[in-house]
């Protein structure tokens, strides 16, 4: 029996190593553009900008929901003085930013956002200032065709009402 299965072995043995040494041609392009470097055009120069691809709708929305609305973005005053005030006073100042909120003497740098619409942000600061820092719940709500800006603090220490500021 060991007789007659050595040689119907090498018989497969053979038959298998056949295949496998069987060159397969490569697939010839038909089109002369992908033969030759030429008919592509030369690459463009490396000292050339690369222009980047622009964000994609989605990539954009994402990112703007990260930040201030910027419908409240600029800079407000409590009174008209602190628009005009040369004299560096402007105590009430409020200069907003797509990420962060500059008073007097403090800044507040964006945290949790809790609610988010295109005038409108509710959202968790965190204030430094005077040599202290805390978290404020702050809203800033933009009206008027964002001629008015209306901001209420909640939680400890917050201010008692809405103040009003108007746009810059």
């Amino acid at each position: 029996m060991t007789g007659h299965a050595l040689p119907l072995t090498a018989a497969l043995l053979a038959l298998a190593l056949g295949g496998c040494a069987q060159e397969s041609e490569p697939e010839q392009p038909t089109d002369s553009t992908e033969v030759s470097g030429e008919a592509l055009g030369p690459p463009p120069p490396a000292d050339l900008p690369v222009q980047e691809e622009p964000a994609s709708s989605t990539e954009a929305a994402s990112q703007d929901e990260d930040t201030i609305p910027p419908p409240v973005q600029g800079r407000w005053g409590l009174v008209p003085g602190d628009c005009a005030s040369d004299r560096g006073d402007e105590k009430g100042l409020l200069t907003i930013g797509p990420d962060k909120l500059e008073f007097y003497e403090s800044v507040a740098l964006l945290g949790t956002i809790k609610e988010r619409d295109e005038s409108r942000i509710r959202a968790t600061f965190t204030f430094s200032g005077e040599g202290e820092t805390w978290i404020q719940d702050v809203v800033l709500d933009a009206q008027d065709d964002g001629k008015t800006l209306i901001r209420r603090d909640y939680g400890h220490d917050a201010m008692p009402g809405p103040l009003k500021y108007t746009h810059c």
